[in-house]
């Protein structure tokens, strides 16, 4: 049992990037050869990748460099700093868009580089609704998004709300479609196949045939050869949704939104 004084001592843990104590286990004189943060948080990533959040554990990371699992806790406390840290670094893999360009260019591109983001590292979309994305490459990634979002012209106080449209859609969307993609490919099918199949299924079942029937000319409208055709354009056309009810809301409010901004 933790006691009042133990938890004034180790209160607990807001976030890897609002506490800097030092890990608490007791260190020697040198860290072990070779072992450092970006070292663990690189690892961190590829076997989260390979293998998914619900395996990854410190055991499983230090087999993965080659080290005794208490050689992590010379650089971070729990598992949870590792994946804070681990959230964070990917968010670096979002480049900036042009300054150059226009917002709703630069909206596009931004929403674009997340969604291929969550396809890419699935395991990120349930860390992001836990830990508060704080880290140096997530703020950037933010300061980024804001930037846009004032150039569209809106009140102050909507562009919250039209930033939480935007990113919250694309977040949505791309973590059904990253889940989608990894289940194809632990069944060794690809998205076609899977999708075929799973159709094929459906309509074998008169219960559910009639629901999908009616949903045809719908789905022949859509246009698109494969899965990943039509899921894009469904992004593609979802986006531009978004951005037009943006100008909408300038337009009501009487602020200024134009090509050049």
């Amino acid at each position: 049992m933790v006691s009042a004084s133990d938890r004034v001592k180790n209160p607990p843990r807001t976030s890897v990037w609002l506490d800097r104590r030092t890990p608490s286990r007791t260190r020697r004189t040198e860290s072990p050869a070779g072992l450092d943060r970006n070292r663990i948080t690189e690892a961190s990533v590829r076997l989260l990748d390979a293998e998914g959040l619900a395996k990854f554990s410190m055991r499983r990371l230090a087999a993965e460099l080659d080290v005794t699992a208490m050689s992590l806790y010379w650089y971070v406390d729990t598992k949870d700093d590792l994946l804070e840290l681990a959230l964070d670094s990917v968010y670096a893999e979002i480049a900036p868009p042009p300054e150059d360009t226009g917002w709703r260019e630069r909206l596009r591109e931004l929403a674009r580089s997340y969604r291929e983001l969550i396809v890419r590292h699935i395991w990120i979309s349930p860390l992001a609704g836990t830990f508060l994305n704080i880290g140096p490459n997530s703020m950037l990634f933010s300061s980024a998004v804001m930037d846009v979002i004032r150039a569209t012209g809106l009140p102050l106080e909507r562009q919250t709300g039209a930033l939480a449209a935007v990113f919250q859609f694309v977040y949505g969307f791309g973590t059904v479609e990253g889940h989608f993609k990894a289940r194809c490919d632990a069944t060794g099918l690809t998205q076609d196949a899977y999708h075929r199949h799973a159709m094929g299924t459906i309509r074998a079942q008169p219960h559910l045939r009639k629901i999908v029937e009616t949903s045809d000319d719908l789905m022949a409208a859509r246009g698109g050869d494969t899965v990943e055709e039509m899921r894009e354009r469904d992004f593609v056309f979802a986006l531009d949704l978004l951005i037009a009810g943006i100008e909408t809301m300038c337009e009501r409010t009487g602020s200024p939104t134009t090509a050049a901004q």
